[in-house]
């Protein structure tokens, strides 16, 4: 376990997600946060202190700033405070997804970090589900993927009535349905290449409203996937092997359809932290704290280069990791 205290960054309904995991792993914290109600609600409901105030204001109180944080800020101030924390000295950060909201904010976070040897690591939750695990080992027992598919609809008539940003609508690609986008591939296998179709905008949403495509993974599996934010839908992800389907609909959940029956069987997994805590949290963080060599965790130089993929898929366009 890692000794020093670990700098939460963040006061909102996430960063107390986060420190409920981190004081049941009997960890010392320091949270630090910008506004009042905010911190006072967090004070409330883990019993813990906030520092609030601009970041770099209260970074400068340190004489030594804590070298690991976990940044759980709101979307549009991530890429931001990311940059703040390295520049203090922060070297070692675990950043909500999607780090930053445009491919080129998250470009600059890996070049900082390739520059300064600093580690950062992309936190998506999902790689971590028990649901995740028993799948993955159950792809892996059978062989390996042969396709891949998966569904990002957003439920649009819940979300436009959010109180958020302009910036974090406009993204919600980004910063949302990249959730799905980044499981299926953990599961299925990197993207060699992708084309996809568009149609369509929402009010909050002008990059498109409705994304189809296929492609092939680095491993030759076949891809499919289909979002349509104006009609009623859920997220799914399917794999297929040469034994079985393996259904995550919903994510926290595992079905599998076995070749002698149209049915499918819900597994039975020890999923009692994804119950007790945020699901897939526990098992994020304990392995950001305890084990560098984790491949659930997503690196921000391995973000970067998937986040071309998610851009294609937004735009309707063409991937492949070596064109311009």
């Amino acid at each position: 376990m890692t000794q020093s205290p670990i700098l939460l960054v963040g006061a909102g309904l996430m960063a107390q997600a986060y420190a409920k995991v981190l004081l049941a792993q009997n960890l010392s914290i320091v949270v630090l946060g910008r506004g009042e109600v905010s911190a006072r609600a967090f004070e409330a409901a883990c019993g813990v202190p906030v520092f609030t105030g601009e970041l770099d204001t209260l970074l400068q109180k340190y004489q030594t700033v804590p070298h690991t944080a976990i940044v759980a800020v709101s979307a549009q101030n991530l890429y931001q405070v990311s940059r703040q924390l390295l520049s203090a000295g922060c070297n070692r950060l675990l950043v909500e997804k999607p780090a930053g909201l445009t491919l080129d904010e998250v470009c600059h976070l890996s070049d900082e970090c390739a520059q300064t040897h600093a580690e950062m690591y992309v936190a998506y939750n999902r790689r971590f589900y028990a649901s995740t695990a028993a799948a993955r080992a159950g792809i892996i027992a059978d062989g390996g993927p042969l396709s891949v598919k998966f569904d990002f609809t957003e439920a649009s008539r819940r979300i436009e009535v959010l109180s958020k940003p302009a910036a974090e609508f406009e993204s919600w690609f980004f910063g949302n349905s990249t959730h799905v986008i980044d499981l299926a591939f953990f599961l299925g296998g990197t993207p060699s290449e992708l084309l996809g179709k568009r149609l369509g905008q929402l009010s909050w949403h002008s990059e498109g409203a409705v994304f189809t495509g296929h492609g092939k993974t680095v491993n030759n599996a076949l891809i499919s996937y289909h979002a349509n934010w104006l009609a009623p839908g859920r997220w799914g992800v399917e794999i297929m092997t040469r034994e079985r389907r393996y259904v995550l609909q919903p994510m926290e959940q595992l079905f599998i359809q076995e070749h002698t029956s149209f049915s499918l069987t819900q597994a039975d997994i020890d999923d009692s932290l994804d119950k007790q805590f945020k699901p897939g949290l526990y098992k994020q963080v304990e392995a950001f704290l305890n084990n560098e060599n984790d491949d659930r965790l997503l690196s921000i130089e391995e973000h970067a280069k998937l986040f071309r993929s998610y851009q294609s898929i937004r735009d309707g366009g063409f991937f492949s990791p070596d064109a311009n």
